[in-house]
């Protein structure tokens, strides 16, 4: 027996009954090859390039700043941004095709290694799977172009967003996960990640890089 086989039978114990058959399986079933979407937010429903300006609002209201450049500028404008808060030159970088894009190269200062985020690097660099405009969330997928850890252990994070990867809302990510991976293929980890970390738990004062990174900075890439 699996060791999923072995989670389902102790919740199967707990609710007293056995597998789900006839109708209740045929809903669960309909359900699943069908998912229904749930309400959207009419402060989303734009024309892309007023989506992508609201995207931008909102991230800067929670704590991220945001630079909007073309695809030729962004190695440009990542290492402008570090040199502009006095970070070191040298980051992690998601081994990334579409990051891979880039001229890099064209950054001679910029040191990148490409892997998972380790306990000494300063700066992360990733792209994003989605931008939801009516929050300004940033949307991750785990996998070996992406690892998790550039998310979460570097005191800075810098995001790399093309505009057309901008949506509404989640019920838009929702969808484009399925296209993208399939049923019963998704990814093992789905970020959704609103500016940089913050508490208010202490005397209610905001606190950033509480349980991650203490800076966001948003690249989003003009098409």
């Amino acid at each position: 027996m699996s060791a999923r086989s072995q989670i389902l039978d102790g919740i199967r114990r707990s609710l007293h009954r056995g597998e789900l058959g006839g109708e209740a399986r045929a809903a669960v079933e309909q359900r699943l090859s069908a998912p229904p979407r749930g309400p959207s937010v009419a402060r989303a429903q734009l024309p892309q390039p007023e989506k992508v300006a609201l995207f931008c609002q909102w991230a800067e209201a929670n704590n991220a700043t945001v630079a909007r450049v073309s695809a030729a500028e962004v190695p440009g404008e990542v290492a402008g941004y570090l040199a502009r808060n006095n970070l070191p030159a040298s980051a992690a970088m998601a081994p990334s095709p579409q990051l891979e894009s880039y001229d890099w190269a064209s950054q001679k200062m910029l040191s990148l290694r490409r892997g998972p985020a380790g306990a000494l690097d300063h700066v992360s660099i990733t792209g994003a799977f989605a931008g939801i405009a009516e929050t300004g969330t940033v949307v991750m997928t785990s996998g070996p172009e992406h690892p998790v850890s550039l998310n979460l252990l570097p005191d800075t994070h810098v995001v790399v967003l093309r505009e057309a990867d901008i949506v509404s809302g989640y019920e838009d990510v929702w969808a484009r996960l399925r296209t993208r991976y399939g049923k019963n293929a998704m990814p093992r980890t789905v970020n959704t990640i609103t500016g940089p970390s913050r508490t208010g738990d202490i005397e209610q004062a905001m606190e950033l890089g509480a349980h991650g990174p203490r800076r966001m900075h948003i690249v989003v890439v003009r098409e």
